[in-house]
């Protein structure tokens, strides 16, 4: 088993900026893969950024390409999401993953392993 547990976010101005952080503990030899969610009341779970264990593979969705930096710390078991240039359709409740295949980090439905959520909110 894999525990994420998920740190930072809150609340922030339009066109501020948050970093996300998420350590993982227990069985973290499966993982090669981690990544972020978000999802707003109403909507589907979307993929955010993801990353592989060597960082030689990245995605980002298009609704945050070139705001958003995913990052990781191999030595610290911890993933990054840092969070420039927000804007109030940012706001939702944020999720960390985490998987032994990128290919499953793509689909939330694949996902192996959730962080607890939580919430940002962007104000205007």
């Amino acid at each position: 088993q894999v525990q994420l547990v998920e740190s930072g976010g809150g609340l922030v101005q339009a066109g501020g900026s948050l970093r996300r952080s998420c350590a993982a503990a227990g069985s973290i030899g499966s993982i090669n893969a981690m990544g972020w969610f978000r999802q707003s009341p109403g909507k589907e779970r979307e993929l955010l950024a993801a990353i592989t264990y060597s960082s030689s593979s990245t995605y980002y969705a298009d609704s945050v390409k070139g705001r958003f930096t995913i990052s990781r710390d191999n030595a610290k078991n911890t993933v990054y999401l840092q969070m420039n240039s927000l804007k109030p359709a940012d706001t939702a409740v944020y999720y960390c993953a985490a998987d032994s295949h990128f290919a499953r980090i793509l689909a939330p439905t694949r996902v192996s392993y959730w962080g607890q959520g939580t919430q940002v909110t962007v104000s205007s």
